[in-house]
């Protein structure tokens, strides 16, 4: 998952430098969500809610 927020970073700024702010805006948008979802999970394994393998 770290591999797709970090493409989604790039094509974020690539995006953002090349003028397209729509194409932009997505992927930056598509990466938050995906830190916060590894952040959650990231608290609930620290908490030993869940286990991950």
């Amino acid at each position: 998952m770290l591999e797709w927020i970090l493409i989604l970073l790039i094509v974020g700024a690539v995006a953002g430098l090349l003028g397209l702010n729509t194409l932009a805006g997505a992927a930056l948008t598509g990466a938050k969500i995906l830190i916060g979802i590894v952040l959650v999970l990231f608290l609930l394994a620290v908490l030993g809610i869940i286990a991950i393998i």
